[in-house]
């Protein structure tokens, strides 16, 4: 069959990949009404199309915090990349290389970050930073990364506790034996998940500021509120999304909370949105509401799995 559409790759992956594979990254809380309304909420945005406008020349090119990526979809942090393909996160690396855009690296990659750097050398990559109780962990995670050559810091605001993914739950959903997540090992049992900081809060920006250079980026934020407090705390950019449904069912849309974000900040610092991307229009839809960019998740984890 030709692969002309992400829902081509994604019914693809549905079928190869092994079930209990497929459900974690499938899976949304609860019952997933904020993973579909995701993708339902861009259906009902309608464009405005003039007409009688020279568009022979197009140029789709972007800049991310000044760095120039060749259109505006970059990769989303997801973690364990070696359930959709054996090389996992360095074929992702090589792949954002290759199409010259970004890639945001997870805490929990399957592959390390040396790893992910040396596969992939002069890509833009950013670090996506979950903080745990042991301080020390997340200490020399961002130390790592920066030394590596990553480019911006991405911190997850928005898993104080895991979301209840209903088919995980049911799965045992468990790493295979042969794979680690590289990043951490060591440092805990490897998906002991309660060990993340549940008291984070926003003072401990500050506490990232001491530890790096990079650019911090901050991902899950959804109301003008926060987006207020995430300028006042300096912060570079954000990320609109809602971890693609996976932690807080019943949140809105992130396309739905794009506008209000953007009106808050006033062009202080880039946004960027996450969540439900699966066409070009959707792209343009975000990118019209006031969005620098979009990051892709389970598309490309679907593209792992397709070869």
């Amino acid at each position: 069959m030709a692969m002309v559409c992400l829902s081509d790759f994604e019914a693809y992956a549905k079928k190869y990949l092994p079930k209990i594979a497929w459900d974690f990254f499938a899976a949304g809380a609860d019952d997933c009404n904020t993973r579909d309304e995701n993708i339902l909420a861009y259906k009902r945005i309608h464009f405005r199309p003039r007409m009688l406008r020279d568009v022979s020349m197009m140029d789709i090119r972007t800049k991310l915090l000044g760095t120039e990526i060749s259109f505006p979809v970059g990769i989303a942090p997801t973690g364990f990349h070696q359930l959709a393909w054996p090389d996992g996160e360095k074929s992702t690396a090589r792949a954002a290389r290759a199409m010259n855009t970004c890639y945001i690296a997870s805490t929990y990659s399957t592959c390390m970050l040396e790893e992910i750097a040396a596969a992939a050398p002069g890509g833009l990559h950013w670090f996506q930073l979950y903080i745990h109780r042991n301080r020390v962990v997340s200490q020399h995670l961002v130390q790592r990364a920066e030394a590596l050559g990553f480019q911006g810091l991405v911190l997850t605001a928005d898993l104080p506790y895991t979301g209840k993914r209903r088919d995980d739950i049911r799965n045992g959903f468990r790493l295979p034996p042969h794979m680690k997540l590289k990043n951490l090992e060591g440092a805990f049992e490897v998906c002991k998940r309660s060990l993340l900081d549940p008291s984070v809060t926003w003072n401990d920006i500050y506490w990232l500021r001491s530890l790096t250079h990079l650019p911090i980026i901050i991902k899950g934020i959804l109301t003008k509120e926060d987006a207020e407090l995430a300028v006042r705390h300096g912060v570079q950019g954000i990320i609109v999304s809602n971890h693609g449904g996976r932690q807080l069912d019943g949140g809105p849309a992130t396309i739905d909370a794009l506008v209000e974000v953007v009106e808050a900040v006033q062009g202080r610092v880039e946004v960027y949105l996450d969540g439900g991307i699966r066409k070009g229009s959707d792209v343009l839809k975000a990118l019209a509401l006031g969005a620098k960019c979009v990051f892709i998740g389970r598309p490309a984890l679907w593209g792992l799995a397709y070869k």
